[in-house]
Formats: structure tokens, C-alpha cells, sequence
């Protein structure tokens, strides 16, 4: 046992991202879905394809709820990620957060694509797959530069798109009330294929799509000012229950059904020739280009606080977290940079190709976030959070989700081959992180079997492999104790021996100055140290203040990063927020 004193440490604190900056971000990514989700609902859902989208607004208003809770409880970067691995194992998390990868991954590459076609509805010589290519440079450019410059763009652009929208729905209501509404009559004289319900079901599956980038708030929500993470959640569900609704209601009213299908990758600037002219076609071509761009810019920034964290986590390569001056980490943005230009050549720019990966992925993560929500209230039931989503509310949200997941895939079945064609070799490189233990042991056995006989080829000796795996195991683990009883230090350790590769943990009493250590804790920590033999176990006595700046010494002083300590559910009593305390993760 060690006894330590402590002083006080500061932390350094980075500026945030204030209301519009962070709703820009994520905004631009969910309100690029007015320049395609309406189509795909009319096309599923003929005239009806506003029901349809409302029900999507619905289901958005229960996630808000959902959202608010798990990352007001856990406000730390990684959303579905990072609710997961508070609440269950870290191989669990690490599913969910391949999905989002992919998700963010299809979602640069389509809107990049997609931007570029939008330029080449008005420049016709411009060579699609290079300018794709070059506006995913230019945003990793952006963001590389950091997330506060980028920011500025990303207002600028969410800006110009909702007034653009609004622009295109007030001249096309002006329209239809000059005009006259034979059109809208006659559409809704057409039969429908199916039923009513039929023609919903489908339309509301393929709506869901328009709510894509729900999530990438989640994601960055350390990079914003306190109180902002819930606005960013209303403001996103007000901009796609207004406008997505009303912009498909003006389509079935200004345009007959066939006119849709055949305009669809470009609805709302063919909507736009027809209720104001030219100049507003034009107007809504730049705007789609500018706003899909802006979708490019949130996967960016969506990824990069996703990435950090596993990384953080020991779940991706290290070399990761290599940062510049400006303390961007420049590896994951080139990485992600060369992934989607692989994925662009690879399937040659066909987005229906990707468009299976999107669905099912996205639609997936939102399932396994509400997942997370229940695991939250039955695992970390004590930990304070500013709102609480009921029990229908979470049964009505996941049920809608997986409804929406069953709908795509009897639309498109060969989405789910598409999907798991990406999805297996994502999934594949976490799990060689996770258990490369266990595959570095397996490995030295195979170098020990013919080293002998081949020693002058083979250029590594099998103790070479055991010290990496030394060196991997040496990574210490602290948890904080207040006097826990035997039975919750041992689910501690026995989560680190089923989650976490290293044979080393500190148990860590803070107490305040005249407090005598518990005799008890002590006794019980002997005992387990000698029930675990794989584990090396410290038990250290610490004089001060459990709060962020001892946690920030500990962790300089020790050597050992905040997201390899742990503590257990505080209560409402506890001064600080979990955000504070810099990454530090929940255990029981």
C-alpha cells in the first residue's frame, strides 16, 4: 500500500462550439435531405408521401428525448459508441461504433458525389469522380485546420441552405395559390399501389433516411458549450419536421407524380424551374452543391471525435492520436480522406452501391443508441442526466427503427450484401485490435515451432513478440474507490480481465486530510489480489480532492490516460459532471 499528498492542477480549457456553430455542423448534414427524401417518399408513398415524412418528424421528437438522456448522463464524444461502453462490454461498443464509421464513411462519399452532380447540372464539362475527389480534400484540408475555423464554414453554407429552402417554399406556395390546384387534385385522384398502409409503411422506410445526421451531434458533443448539445437536437428536429414535410406536400401539388419520378435526383430544382424560373433552379443547384458539401464537412468532424476515442480506448492503432500544432489529428482525417477516395474508385462513383451501406448502417446505430438509453437506466440508473425518456418512448422509437430497417430491406435486398461486404472488414480490424492478445500469443507459438530450423530467415524471435505483448499488458488501469464494498471492486477487476489488456490495476482511496484509511477496503483488496493472479494489484491512499484536477495530475504524474480510469455511478450529490472530468469512464 502507498500513501500520496496532492496539490492542484490546472486544466486547460479549449474554446467551444456555441448554438449555431454546432447546429451548422450537424444541421447541414440532416437538412441535405430535403434534396432527395422527398423523392424517394413520393415514389413509395405517392400522395401521401407528407404523412409519411411527418411520421418521420414524429419518431425524431421520441430520439430527442433518447439523445438527451444518454449523452446528458455521459457527455463525452462517440454517441452510440460511447453509450455502450459505459453501460455494457467494450466489444459491444465497438460494433455500434463500426456502424456509425460506415455510416459517416458512405454519408462524405455520397454527398461529395452528389454535390458534384448538383455542378455538373450547371457546368456539364466538369469530370465528377476528380471533383469528388478534390472537395474531399478540400474539407480535409478544412478540418485538419481545426474544428473552430471549419465552423465558420459550416455556418455560412447551413445558412444560405435554410434560407434558400425557404425562398423555394414561399415561391412555390405563390405559385400553387396563382396557379390553381387541379394539379394537386389530380394527383390525388391516381390509385395507389396497395393499400394506403402499404404505400406509409414503405414511404415512412424510406423517409427515415431523411433524418441521417441525427447522430453526428453526438459525436462531437465535448467540442460544444455546456447546454448547447440539447439545442442542437431541437433545432435539428424543427428543420426536417418543417421543411421535408411541406417541401414533398408542394411537390405533389406543383408537379404530377410522373414529373417526380423523373426528376428525383434533382426534385427541388426542377420544382424550383417550374414555380419561379431559371434564376431559382440555379439558385437551388448552388445551394444543394454548397449544403451537400457542408454534409461532407460533419462525417469529417463526426469521424474524427468517433476515432479518438476508440482510439483512446486501445480499440484502433495509437499513431492515431498523433495531433499538429493546432491539436487536430491529422492521421484520422487523412485516413478517412483515403478510405472514401478507395471507396469512390473502388465502386467507380455508383451511390446505389452505397446507398446500402448508409441505410442499414445508420438506421442501425440509431437502434443500437436506444439500446444504449435502456441499458442506461437499468445499469447506471443513479447518474445524474437533465431528462429521462419514458418506457414507451423508447419501445415506440426502437420499434419504428427496426420497422424502417425491415422496410428497406424488402425494398432492396441486395443492400444487405452490399452492406456486409464493408461492414465485415470494418468489424474485423477492431476485433484484431481487441483480441491481437491473443493472436500475438497464437503468433510467438507458431515462431517458436520453426525458429530453430529457420532462423536465418525468419528476421524476429518469438520473446521479440512477448515483449510486445508485455508492453501492452504493462498499460496501467486505475479506479477510484470511496470504500466500495468487496463485490463492487470485484466486478471492477473482473471487467478489466474480460475488456481490457493489461495485467495491471490501481485501486485508488481518496481521502480527505484527518480521515483514517479503511482497514476493511484494505483487507478486501488483499483478497481479490490474490483471486485474480493474472492481475497485478496497487492499493493506493491519496490525500486531497477527488475532482478534475486530481485526476488531471494523477494521470501526468502516473503516466496513465484519463479514459483508463474509472469510477462508479456518482450520484446527484457529486460536484462535477462526467464531462469534467476529462474522459474518465464508468464501471459499475
Amino acid at each position: 500500500m502507498n500513501e500520496v499528498s496532492t496539490a492542484s492542477a490546472t486544466t486547460v480549457q479549449h474554446p467551444k462550439l456555441k448554438e449555431l456553430a454546432a447546429t451548422a455542423i450537424c444541421g447541414n448534414d440532416i437538412t441535405s435531405s430535403c434534396l432527395y427524401v422527398s423523392a424517394l417518399a413520393i415514389i413509395y408513398a405517392g400522395q401521401y408521401a407528407w404523412v409519411a415524412l411527418l411520421m418521420v418528424g414524429g419518431v425524431l421528437y421520441l430520439f430527442r428525448s433518447i439523445y438527451g438522456e444518454v449523452v446528458g448522463a455521459l457527455p463525452l464524444n462517440g454517441g452510440a459508441y460511447n453509450a455502450l461502453l459505459n453501460t455494457t462490454s467494450k466489444s459491444t461498443a465497438s460494433l455500434a461504433a463500426c456502424l456509425t464509421l460506415l455510416s459517416y464513411m458512405a454519408t462524405a462519399v455520397i454527398s461529395a458525389s452528389e454535390a458534384m452532380h448538383y455542378v455538373h447540372h450547371l457546368w456539364e464539362g466538369l469530370p465528377i469522380i476528380y471533383a469528388t475527389i478534390a472537395l474531399l480534400a478540400l474539407f480535409m484540408g478544412l478540418t485538419i485546420m481545426g474544428i473552430g475555423e471549419s465552423s465558420i464554414v459550416a455556418i455560412i453554407i447551413f445558412i444560405t441552405h435554410i434560407s434558400t429552402l425557404t425562398l423555394l417554399l414561399i415561391v412555390g406556395f405563390f405559385f400553387l395559390f396563382t396557379h390553381g390546384f387541379d394539379t394537386l387534385t389530380l394527383n390525388y385522384s391516381q390509385p395507389l399501389e396497395g393499400s394506403i398502409w402499404r404505400a406509409l409503411f414503405f414511404g415512412f422506410a424510406a423517409a427515415m433516411l431523411g433524418i441521417s445526421g441525427f447522430e453526428s451531434s453526438a459525436n462531437f458533443v465535448e467540442e460544444q458549450e455546456q447546454g448547447v448539445f440539447p439545442k442542437t437536437l431541437r433545432n435539428m428536429w424543427l428543420a426536417v419536421t418543417i421543411f421535408n414535410p411541406l417541401t414533398a406536400f408542394l411537390a405533389i401539388a406543383i408537379l404530377p407524380l410522373p414529373a417526380v419520378k423523373e426528376n428525383q435526383t434533382a426534385l427541388l430544382a426542377y420544382m424550383g424551374e417550374v414555380a419561379g424560373g431559371d434564376w431559382l433552379a440555379v439558385l437551388v443547384s448552388i445551394n444543394a452543391a454548397m449544403v451537400l458539401s457542408g454534409a461532407v464537412l460533419t462525417s469529417y468532424v463526426g469521424v474524427t471525435g468517433l476515432v479518438q476515442r476508440m482510439t483512446l480506448d486501445r480499440c484502433l492503432p495509437q499513431f492515431l492520436l498523433t495531433t499538429n500544432k493546432k491539436g487536430s489529428a491529422y492521421l484520422i482525417m487523412i485516413s478517412f480522406f483515403l478510405l472514401c477516395v478507395s471507396i469512390l474508385l473502388i465502386t467507380a462513383g455508383d451511390i446505389g452501391a452505397l446507398a446500402g451501406v448508409y441505410t442499414i448502417s445508420f438506421l442501425a446505430v440509431m437502434a443500437f443508441f436506444g439500446i444504449g438509453n435502456v441499458l442506461l437506466k437499468f445499469r447506471r440508473n443513479r447518474l445524474p442526466r437533465p431528462v429521462r425518456a419514458s418506457g414507451l418512448v423508447l419501445f415506440i422509437a426502437i420499434s419504428a427503427v427496426l420497422m424502417a430497417l425491415v422496410g428497406n430491406a424488402i425494398l432492396n435486398p441486395a443492400y444487405v450484401w452490399v452492406f456486409l461486404k464493408y461492414f465485415i472488414p470494418t468489424v474485423s480490424l477492431v476485433l484484431i485490435m481487441l483480441f491481437r492478445i491473443e493472436l500475438l500469443i497464437f503468433f510467438a507459438f507458431l515462431v517458436r515451432q520453426i525458429e530453430q530450423p529457420l532462423k536465418k530467415i525468419i528476421p524476429f524471435k518469438s520473446y521479440t513478440i512477448k515483449r510486445l505483448i508485455h508492453t501492452i499488458r504493462s498499460q496501467q488501469f486505475v479506479f477510484f474507490t470511496k470504500g466500495d464494498n468487496i463485490a463492487n471492486i470485484n466486478k471492477v477487476m473482473r471487467y478489466i480481465v474480460e475488456n481490457e489488456h493489461t495485467n495491471r490495476i490501481k485501486i485508488v482511496n481518496v481521502l480527505k486530510e484527518g480521515e483514517e484509511p479503511p482497514k476493511r477496503l484494505m483487507h478486501e483488496v488483499e483478497v481479490l489480489d490474490l483471486a485474480y493472479p493474472e492481475l497485478v494489484v496497487d492499493f493506493v491512499i491519496i490525500r486531497g480532492h477527488f475532482g478534475p484536477d486530481l485526476i488531471q495530475q494523477l494521470s501526468e504524474k502516473w503516466g496513465i490516460p484519463k479514459n483508463f480510469m474509472f469510477i462508479g455511478s456518482p450520484g446527484d450529490r457529486f460536484p462535477y459532471g462526467l464531462q469534467e472530468l476529462g474522459g474518465v469512464r464508468l464501471v459499475i
